[in-house]
């Protein structure tokens, strides 16, 4: 039910769950099943209408070059991000647990709370809506025996990873009915909180401010969890000194070890068998979109002593009209139009289609006119499937004749103290430093180099590099920017000297303070973070029952 600033500063929550994101509504809709009668306050700082906001206006990127700016990066309102986001729900693997190098002793959890958190798994794939929570194709047989090419065989390199795809899921427009029918849940819209208070460990209030009016209120519960999104959860923290009085002050490791992802094209994959006979597109399984993914296995990681890195076959760069695809070329096209383009693609992941440099429009209409009328037929074709069918279309990936497709990866990142998250000492302006280390580089240049080694190996195919080995390093960091994914601010740890948050997701020193966030997360992995957040989230949920049992 929706709630006003009057009704709520009046009343004690059981809970109080700031931030109404895809992990604040999971948490809200979970705690509301398993604990009926419950009061939760669900407290929004956004609305659906406003298109600039005093928090991302204060953010200060201090390194564009390598991190979005803050309206590309995070949504205010309810459903946050989800408003923008594609729908790719990604496991994280047993690898991005084990302290090993080159993360070392900055990864501060352990497979065993990887177990724990993969039995929700079923809970969180039935809420992002994407058709299972199986993320290897042997564990689905019809693909079981199935594998991307001619003649590849896994050992180093795996092939049966999936990726899977929501609708994609929008959480306003899937979830906001179920929050205000509820009568356990209470959401309060348009409201900032600025300050976490503590006595002695406990939380007795937070500050709130009416964002329609300016007035400041205290909001009162018994347990609270900031379900803000990364970045305004470390903000909120930074901002709340008694928070951690008890420890003599903040954990060293508050707003450091920021991390994302680098992402990007440096080579292409050939493969020889029959091309008619490789795995380039979606699969369907139990009305879902998924798709392959390239790992290596975690013993080679192990040994290689590499980041983990998903790897995918993808087309040619869009906007390089060399690729004289005549379908590729119209997309390219439609999106660098001012209008259309803004409403095909969210804006980071449209500056990567459209490239850093200045638009060749003549030569891709070139490709569009040579190629008439498929240059036509194949992008409307995907445009319908992709905008008009019952589940959308997640991207589009053409097919190769000659079969050599473009390699997208995406790679972890090392934890490293240099990226971080500041409040400065004004107390109002937030600073983001977010860069890459040259481990990060050589480990998605040595992480194609195995791939290479093994289909050679296999004799499935090989690696075509773009550019001369020299020119890679640059290359890779060409391409390097992030800030949609944010973890590592907030991280799990198993002692105030090398965390933030204990397993359960409190903030240690506390007795009543949680963050669900991705900011938990110790380690980047492959995989962007949001499907393990919603399993987390369902998981704080029965821990925080579990606490008003007793």
């Amino acid at each position: 039910m929706l709630v006003s600033v009057k009704q709520a500063e009046t009343q004690h929550f059981d809970f109080c769950l700031i931030g109404a994101g895809i992990a604040g509504t999971a948490l809200a809709l979970e705690l509301a099943r398993v604990r009926p009668g419950a009061k939760i306050l669900l407290v929004e700082f956004g609305s659906r209408s406003e298109r600039r906001n005093e928090l991302d206006e204060s953010i200060s990127v201090l390194t564009p070059k390598t991190h979005n700016q803050p309206y590309d990066c995070t949504n205010k309102g309810f459903g946050g991000s989800s408003q923008t986001w594609g729908g790719r729900c990604v496991s994280y693997d047993e690898a991005d647990f084990l302290k090993r190098p080159p993360t070392g002793g900055e990864c501060t959890w352990d497979a065993a709370l990887f177990e724990e958190a993969r039995r929700y798994y079923p809970a969180a794939a039935e809420f992002m809506g994407c058709g299972g929570p199986e993320f290897s194709l042997s564990e689905i047989p019809e693909f079981a025996a199935s594998r991307i090419a001619e003649g590849f065989e896994e050992g180093d390199v795996l092939d049966s990873c999936i990726e899977r795809w929501s609708p994609p899921l929008r959480v306003r427009a899937r979830y906001l009915a179920d929050v205000e029918a509820s009568r356990s849940i209470h959401l309060l819209e348009q409201v900032r909180v600025d300050e976490i208070r503590c006595s002695d460990g406990t939380v007795v209030g937070a500050r709130a401010v009416d964002r329609s009016t300016g007035a400041a209120f205290n909001l009162a519960a018994s347990n609270f969890v900031l379900c803000t999104g990364a970045q305004e959860a470390t903000r909120l923290l930074q901002s709340s000194p008694t928070v951690f009085e008890p420890q003599g002050g903040p954990p060293a490791c508050l707003g450091g070890f920021y991390q994302g992802h680098l992402s990007g094209k440096i080579a292409s994959i050939k493969f020889r068998g029959d091309p008619k006979k490789t795995d380039f597109a979606f699969l369907v399984h139990n009305g879902a979109y998924i798709r392959r993914r390239l790992q290596l296995s975690t013993e080679t990681l192990l040994r290689e002593r590499l980041l983990n890195t998903a790897l995918w076959l993808d087309n040619p760069p869009y906007h390089d009209p060399t690729h004289r695809s005549g379908a590729q070329s119209l997309i390219y096209l439609a999106t660098i139009m001012p209008v259309i383009g803004r409403k095909l693609l969210p804006p980071a992941i449209a500056e990567s289609v459209k490239g850093r440099d200045k638009p060749r429009v003549g030569p891709h209409l070139a490709n569009v006119f040579r190629q008439l009328p498929r240059s036509l037929t194949v992008p409307f074709g995907i445009f319908r499937r992709r905008y008009f069918g019952r589940r959308r279309l997640p991207g589009v990936f053409l097919y190769s004749p000659t079969n050599e497709y473009a390699l997208h990866y995406h790679a972890e990142q090392v934890p490293s103290p240099r990226n971080t998250m500041r409040l400065t000492d004004d107390g109002s302006t937030f600073e983001i430093a977010y860069g890459f280390e040259e481990v990060d580089v050589d480990s998605v240049i040595r992480t194609h180099e195995v791939l290479d080694t093994w289909l050679r190996k296999t004799g499935c195919g090989s690696l075509r590099y773009w550019f001369p080995k020299e020119q890679l390093p640059g290359r890779v960091l060409d391409q390097g920017r992030d800030g949609l994914h944010q973890v590592g601010t907030t991280r799990i740890g198993s002692s105030p000297a090398e965390g933030v948050v204990d397993g359960s997701l409190k903030v240690w020193g506390t007795r009543n303070l949680y963050v669900c966030a991705s900011s938990a997360f110790p380690t980047s992995g492959q995989a962007n973070p949001t499907f393990l957040l919603v399993a987390f989230a369902l998981r704080l949920a029965e821990h925080l029952s579990s606490l008003e049992d007793r």
